[in-house]
């Protein structure tokens, strides 16, 4: 059976929706966490599937999490063989800064559930199943688009909504797993961070309850796709 090694940051941010696409596209998967992994030996290269998941953290939050340095390493060394990989949220940050580029604190805080504006490069790509959909957004960080890759999704406050690189790299800033995941409630308990976001909780609540179950089946159908399309091109 094919390995995929999933990174989580916290235990909250787990595979959630794509966890089903994943299974049946034939992977079995094993997780690890970050703050207590070392990255430093860890061989991320020989994984079939590499999932970084995402977390509250910044990726130049280096002093406060000098784990971030290493896993970011790793990422990079498993880039260079070109080894399939799928960045969510903080992981697609992480995958920004493994190719290069910079990684910073964004204008606003978006937090909520909206949908994007697709690039002509995703129209036959598998973002394709999250066009008009209202996918979920909870971020505050951004990244400028690595050389050698092609943007996938914007919004109007983050251009930088989604990439890839070829047929084996998938970044996702945005959250089409989240929307049935019981592990939603610890992600509502930060009130302070979502109003801070110019939301109110409730109205946050409703919509989750009320779009998630379609922006889930959506994600399932994208990553899916993604699976598919990788597994016509491995070897």
């Amino acid at each position: 059976m094919k390995r995929a090694l999933v990174i989580r940051h916290v235990v909250h941010e787990g595979l959630a929706g794509y966890r089903l696409p994943i299974e049946q596209a034939g992977y079995e998967i094993e997780r690890v966490a970050a703050c207590q992994t070392d990255f430093a030996t860890l061989d991320l290269v020989s994984p079939d599937l590499l999932v970084v998941m995402g977390g509250p953290m910044g990726v130049y939050e280096t002093e406060a999490h000098p784990w971030i340095r290493d896993e970011i390493a790793a990422i990079t060394a498993r880039l260079e063989a070109d080894r399939p990989t799928l960045g969510v949220c903080l992981g697609s940050q992480m995958l920004a800064a493994a190719l290069g580029a910079r990684v910073y604190a964004g204008p606003v805080r978006e937090v909520g559930f909206a949908p994007m504006t697709l690039s002509e490069a995703a129209l036959d790509s598998p973002l394709r199943h999250v066009a008009d959909v209202d996918v979920l957004h909870w971020h505050g960080d951004t990244f400028d688009l690595p050389a050698g890759t092609e943007l996938l999704a914007s919004t109007s406050a983050y251009p930088n909504q989604a990439f890839r690189r070829g047929a084996r790299l998938l970044a996702l800033q945005f959250h089409a797993e989240m929307g049935e995941d019981p592990r939603f409630h610890a992600w509502m308990e930060d009130e302070d961070y979502i109003r801070g976001a110019g939301v109110d909780p409730a109205a946050l609540q409703d919509d989750h309850d009320r779009l998630g179950p379609s922006a889930v089946r959506a994600g399932e159908r994208m990553i899916g796709d993604w699976l598919t399309r990788l597994g016509s091109i491995q070897p």
